[in-house]
């Protein structure tokens, strides 16, 4: 069973037979909060929120060594993939995904900061139900190993979702969920270097 974490709180990526987790999926998901627009011969039709999932990786100096986003699926040491762009969050489950292989990230890196922004500038007071769930892709069954749901709306584009850590020979990982601005994630890199 998942850990559901607050804001803030971490949890080591140790299994239960004290084995590291070495593949893991970031999945980040979403709904839209605006009002349900009347569409042509006055059908229902849900407002789209694009938002866009992204995993900035850092070295020891807090400088960003690469970004995976819609426009760089992979990351340089090939150890981190997103799966595609998710033009509307609709749908159940996550809407966007970022598979991380941690045993094969660069000795360099040593935190991968995931981020969620709005390319198109809608704001969080129009998203609900946004969540980032971390999943062992290296078990059988793929069991859900923690989900942070965000709860904060406002006026802001972009979210500093959750970062995992190089922590002695394994990893942990830590719900953030910080406000920023920006479009994407290149705009983020400032914010979340300081949430390391």
């Amino acid at each position: 069973m998942a850990l559901s974490l607050q804001k803030g709180q971490s949890l080591s990526l140790t299994k239960n037979d004290g084995g590291a987790l070495t593949k893991v999926r970031m999945g980040l998901g979403w709904d839209s909060a605006a009002p349900v627009k009347r569409g042509l011969f006055g059908r229902a039709k849900t407002a789209e929120v694009d938002l866009d999932a992204s995993a900035i990786f850092f070295d020891a100096t807090a400088k960003a060594v690469d970004v995976v986003w819609f426009q760089q699926l992979a990351s340089k040491d090939r150890s981190a993939t997103h799966t595609g762009d998710n033009l509307t969050g609709a749908g159940e489950g996550d809407d966007e995904t970022i598979l991380v292989d941690l045993s094969a990230v660069s000795q360099a890196v040593t935190q991968i900061v995931f981020v969620i922004s709005s390319y198109s500038q809608q704001t969080f007071d129009q998203v609900e139900n946004a969540f980032c769930r971390l999943v062992d892709d290296s078990s059988a069954g793929t069991p859900e190993v923690a989900r942070y749901q965000l709860t904060d709306s406002g006026s802001h584009t972009a979210m500093i979702m959750a970062k995992v850590s190089r922590e002695g020979s394994g990893w942990s990982f830590k719900a953030i969920g910080e406000r920023a601005n920006g479009r994407t994630a290149m705009d983020l890199i400032g914010p979340a270097a300081k949430a390391l």
